[in-house]
């Protein structure tokens, strides 16, 4: 009889225990391959082909050959990427560039019609967007990240295919430049004109970590007279006198509007071509025999800043946020529903 039962209870042991290590076993290849098959889809993320079926390409103006090429939408903003951002920024802050790139880009080809001839855009930053080819873009980096370079700019401008910046079911003009100095600028304090909606003085922590922040620019008294006498042959200063060199005016964003030098008022815009300033947030300082102007930012100040979207990128802001951030009241579409 104590065999009977002793046989008993080693049976159902067997019976409780053993399916309980199995399945237990047996959940955790689950868990395994669950966890497994996420990392693959995080590392392997997949890029759906976007089929554009308006401004697929772009005519694009070489402006030291005179020559115009076709490229795909977005192979032309590999280049333009490539030329605008630094490779090493954040990647949701690519992103980011990719979608102001391809939306200034459609703005300039809907308005903008005629400017370049038979072309959309041209090469120029001065004039469109900056554009490089990959061959020389490769060439400018060091050897052992241009692979790598290349591959975070082309996958954030296909991972993004098609997406632009709209305001009221149009696309916005785009602007961007390189530091901000921690608030931007409206484009009506930069160039005039009726202000657009969407580009209102919106403040970036961070941008004070950039090399592009600040700056220094000292010239002679009379380097500034002479470069002032190009443009107004009337200039007359007297270093003697208090206030010979005084700012008038400031813009919302704390930029300087106005700034008279001796006899003559200009606008701090001028004053920035005229002195090759990095922004109209300056100041200055004026010693025994020079000019030192102090600046902030670099860029004209509208739009997004690029190192400000690096610095919300860092801070956990993906590419979404980083454009609303910069530009009010705007949806992100896509080409084809416009």
């Amino acid at each position: 009889m104590k065999k009977i039962l002793i046989y008993i209870a080693i049976l159902m042991i067997v019976l409780i225990i053993f399916p309980s290590i199995f399945t237990k076993k047996r959940n955790s290849k689950v868990v395994d391959n669950e966890q497994t098959i996420s990392e693959k889809k995080e590392n392997t993320e997949e890029i759906v082909k976007y089929d554009y079926s308006k401004f697929a390409t772009i005519k694009l103006l070489h402006t030291k050959t005179n020559e115009i090429t076709e490229l795909p939408i977005d192979e032309y903003l590999y280049g333009v990427v490539s030329g605008e951002m630094p490779a090493n920024y954040e990647f949701e802050a690519i992103k980011a560039q990719a979608i102001v790139a391809r939306t200034y880009t459609l703005y300039q080809i809907i308005n903008s019609k005629g400017k370049h001839g038979d072309a959309d855009m041209c090469d120029n930053s001065n004039c469109c967007q900056a554009w490089i080819s990959k061959e020389d873009r490769l060439n400018r980096w060091e050897e052992d990240v241009r692979t790598s370079n290349w591959d975070k700019i082309t996958k954030a401008v296909d991972s993004t295919q098609g997406k632009i910046i709209t305001y009221n079911n149009a696309p916005i003009d785009a602007f961007f430049h390189s530091n901000s100095g921690g608030v931007t600028e409206t484009a009506t304090n930069v160039w005039g004109g009726t202000n657009f909606p969407y580009l209102k003085i919106v403040e970036t922590a961070g941008e004070d970590g950039y090399d592009q922040y600040s700056s220094e620019v000292e010239i002679t008294k009379d380097e500034l007279v002479n470069k002032l006498k190009e443009k107004h042959p009337e200039t007359e200063i007297n270093f003697d006198e208090e206030n010979c060199i005084e700012i008038k005016e400031y813009t919302d964003s704390g930029r300087v509007r106005t700034i008279k030098f001796g006899n003559i008022q200009i606008a701090g815009t001028e004053a920035r071509t005229i002195f090759g300033l990095k922004s109209t947030n300056f100041s200055f300082e004026i010693n025994e025999n020079t000019i030192k102007f102090k600046v902030i930012g670099y860029g004209h100040g509208v739009g997004m800043s690029q190192t400000g979207a690096d610095s919300l990128a860092k801070t956990g802001s993906n590419f979404e946020q980083i454009i609303m951030h910069f530009y009010d009241g705007v949806q992100i579409t896509y080409i084809n529903d416009l």
